[in-house]
């Protein structure tokens, strides 16, 4: 069958003519790129990527399949995806079902992409140019209604794309970490901790890595109040990662502001920018953000450098972090290519975050013991 012509339109009037990939028809969104070498899957599941098209810049995506073992939430939430090549033909053991290609996977999803284009060209733009809104369009060739189209894409910037992404009513969570043997594991009988997860977009491997640490965790919406989570008496709180701007999120930033103090909390993300937010810090969007898995982050404490995976385009100012001469909480990991801010922490109010994802999923490991602080500091 011959390929389908397809086209992304950028803000600024650049133009890509690639092939369609995916559904057919048009999608928009914030054109991001992301450095992750595997872990397509994932990416395209993560809530976090919420209003957003995705260019990856590994050259060939597809070609280990997929399978429902691999995906961080209900469904895939990119707007758009954006690749080299797209491989037709997968080779992996995990690849169980026949015909389930990544053409097909965003097929069944309604996910609008495009494959054949020069995702270096696109890619060195945006790191030059920063993040820029786009759109794609397998149905309409027509340049002057799309770069339109792309400029009036609605700006990532003050818009509330949690409440699109949260869950809609508490649920229990039971399932542990994959392993090569049996899968995944659900625990049985209780844990020794009990933690409320307050979902902001979470991912299904941050449930595990909480699980497998000993945590009995229960997952609400973001919209939950702090009286709401004080009444099922957790012995601590877990704030996830969750797509966009944490500036419009003024409801969870209550919630938080009322918990701090209460019982120990951990953050990751936007959860992270959220905390600082509700400690009285300052948030700001970042050129093109960090999307991939192979962020070096400094811990300031130990002195050691984490290879880290991350997926943000805001961040947290910090000198906000000191008010009137008053340290909201300490800093304590710096991102070593732009220094940004990417952990805080108070031992005594017993609070603390970071910027990256230490569940991975994709990515490295590197950080995973930080689950295993957060249950140290709930005793």
């Amino acid at each position: 069958m011959e390929d389908k012509k397809a086209i992304l339109v950028l803000s600024d009037g650049t133009v890509f003519e690639g092939t369609a990939l995916g559904a057919s028809g048009e999608a928009s969104g914030e054109v991001v790129f992301n450095t992750s070498l595997t872990g397509y899957q994932e990416i395209i599941t993560d809530p976090s990527y919420k209003g957003q098209m995705v260019t990856m810049t590994y050259t060939e995506q597809g070609n280990y399949g997929l399978n429902l073992e691999d995906i961080e939430s209900k469904g895939p939430w990119v707007e758009g995806f954006i690749v080299k090549e797209a491989c037709p033909y997968p080779s992996s053991w995990r690849n169980k079902e026949t015909g389930f290609i990544l053409d097909g996977y965003l097929k069944k999803h309604n996910i609008v992409g495009i494959s054949g284009i020069d995702t270096r060209a696109l890619t060195r733009k945006l790191r030059i140019d920063g993040s820029m809104d786009g759109v794609i369009s397998s149905v309409d060739f027509d340049l002057e209604s799309l770069f339109d189209k792309a400029k009036n894409v609605p700006s990532m910037a003050g818009r509330d794309l949690v409440k699109e992404v949260t869950c809609s009513e508490k649920y229990d969570w039971s399932q542990g970490l994959w392993d090569i043997e049996s899968g995944y594991k659900e625990k049985s009988g209780k844990g020794k901790h009990k933690v409320v997860a307050i979902d902001f977009g979470i991912k299904f491997n941050i449930l595990r890595h909480l699980v497998d640490a000993g945590c009995d965790v229960t997952v609400v919406p973001a919209s939950t109040s702090a009286e709401e989570i004080m009444e099922m008496k957790p012995d601590g709180v877990f704030l996830s990662n969750g797509p966009g701007d944490p500036e419009p999120i003024t409801y969870a930033q209550e919630t938080i502001r009322s918990l701090i103090g209460m019982l120990p909390i951990f953050g990751i993300c936007l959860g992270h920018q959220l905390l600082s937010i509700a400690l009285g810090a300052r948030t700001y969007k970042l050129k093109f953000g960090h999307h991939g898995g192979n962020q070096p982050v400094k811990d300031l404490t130990t002195h050691k450098v984490e290879i880290t995976s991350q997926n943000h385009c805001f961040a947290v100012e910090p000198l906000s972090m000191d008010k009137e001469g008053k340290v909201l909480a300490k800093i304590t990991h710096i991102n070593l290519n732009d220094k940004t801010v990417e952990g805080i922490a108070d031992m005594k109010r017993k609070f603390f975050s970071v910027q990256y994802h230490p569940e991975a999923s994709p990515g490295p490991n590197d950080a995973r013991y930080l689950f295993e602080r957060f249950t140290k500091m709930m005793g």
